[in-house]
């Protein structure tokens, strides 16, 4: 029997036993590899075929993996990952609502569980939005059985007592960091999303949004100032005026995160690409210039375009999570040029002869506001890392325990030492 005549008998065989059982039946002419390795396994017994009826019946419409970014190179990794297991489909993570994960595969869109020894383990990354996972499909709540290695992502340190990595997004290409040019305007701000956006991987496209309420040519120029190498587009969400210059980055199946404070008009910027009113918008308040939180989870939207857009909140902090050996000088070019002139390489610009930084920040060559960042951000790296050392400290001593206990335990017992 070929290929086509095998998928012919096994819907023929589910439907004629979603007739007996009275129960919503599989539309003939499935064809993913996917749905057929679930209606495959539904042939076993009857509860199985109970459950893939009634999912199916219940309007979760097939989802074309390739929209949403599945290519060769990912299906790769997925057979890696899951070596060849039938039970596993591939999928991705479209939505986060705390523990939980709205993933589409190609069967349509699950809700999602992650097995509960990753909240236990330290140092293990949840799924976030944009994850390629292997997911497992149960009756209640599908579980995510793996996540494929990420490309890229964006990351911050997670609030509370613990330093641990939170991540924002996965395996995306650029992301646009929006802002606007009045009272929400904050260089140091953005000097900090370069910073997260560059340890994922992550090219940024600073996006200058209400251009409609005045000339954003102060902020446009700080801009320039602190990220020379970096597109800048001036927007306003309200009146569509220089939204064409962001859609040459929204090319099919590119995924596109979109950053900011609260309050400065990522919904509506979002609703305006969609070309509808799905997000959320609120007004802003008018003596500060600040919003409500109109966003309240991250979720990743297909655009007109083919392109996919993750939404986030608004972040009024931003605090980078800074990588093993993060460069976070790289992101201030403009220090380092002066601190290659200095007369000693291991300068630390604190009143030493001949240091080159501290000649041009007398002679206004070099912004003392932008040294001033640079050194505050590189105490931050180091206390993290230091609070990241303790951690691991502590959990290694927490493992030394555990494990001299368990062979002492079973010394104890041991027969032979009796």
């Amino acid at each position: 029997m070929d290929r086509s005549e095998d998928s012919a008998t096994i819907v023929r065989a589910i439907t004629e036993l979603g007739h007996a059982l009275g129960l919503p039946v599989v539309a003939e002419g499935v064809e993913n590899e996917a749905t057929l390795r679930m209606l495959a396994a539904a042939r076993c017994e009857v509860a199985q075929g109970y459950y893939i009826l009634a999912y199916f019946g219940l309007g979760a419409f097939p989802v074309n993996l390739s929209v949403l970014g599945w290519n060769a190179h990912w299906a790769a990794r997925f057979a890696a990952a899951t070596r060849d297991d039938v039970a596993l489909v591939p999928g991705r993570v479209v939505r986060q609502d705390g523990d939980r994960s709205l993933v589409a595969c190609e069967a349509g869109e699950r809700t999602a569980v992650m097995p509960g020894r990753w909240r236990a383990e330290e140092g293990i990354d949840l799924p976030a939005v944009g994850d390629w996972v292997a997911l497992e499909p149960l009756l209640d709540l599908a579980r995510i059985a793996a996540v494929l290695p990420r490309e890229t992502w964006i990351a911050r340190e997670a609030a509370g007592a613990r330093t641990v990595r939170q991540l924002v997004a996965a395996n995306l290409t650029r992301a646009f960091v929006v802002t606007d040019g009045g009272a929400d305007f904050s260089a140091r701000r953005i000097e900090r999303y370069l910073l997260a956006l560059g340890a994922g991987h992550v090219a940024p496209v600073i996006v200058v949004n209400k251009a409609d309420l005045g000339e954003p040519a102060a902020a446009l120029a700080e801009i320039a100032h602190v990220a020379p190498d970096v597109p800048v587009v001036a927007v306003s969400a309200l009146t569509g005026s220089g939204v064409d210059a962001l859609r040459l980055y929204l090319t099919p199946s590119e995924t596109v995160a979109c950053l900011g404070s609260s309050g400065v008009g990522k919904s509506t910027l979002i609703n305006l690409l969609l070309g509808t009113e799905r997000q959320a918008t609120g007004a802003v308040r008018g003596h500060d210039g600040t919003g409500r939180h109109t966003t309240t989870h991250r979720e990743l939207l297909v655009l007109p375009s083919g392109a996919l857009m993750i939404d986030t909140p608004g972040l009024r902090e931003v605090a980078p999570w800074y990588e093993d050996g993060a460069d976070v000088a790289g992101q201030f070019s403009d220090v380092s040029e002066f601190a290659t002139r200095c007369r000693f390489r291991d300068c630390r610009h604190q009143g030493e002869p001949g240091c080159a930084v501290a000649q041009a920040l007398a002679d206004g060559t070099l912004d003392p506001a932008r040294f001033d960042s640079l050194r505050r951000l590189k105490r931050e790296a180091a206390f993290q890392d230091s609070r990241r050392d303790d951690a691991a400290g502590r959990a290694r001593k927490r493992h030394e325990r555990v494990t001299g206990r368990l062979i002492r335990d079973i010394e104890r017992w041991n027969p032979k030492r009796r």
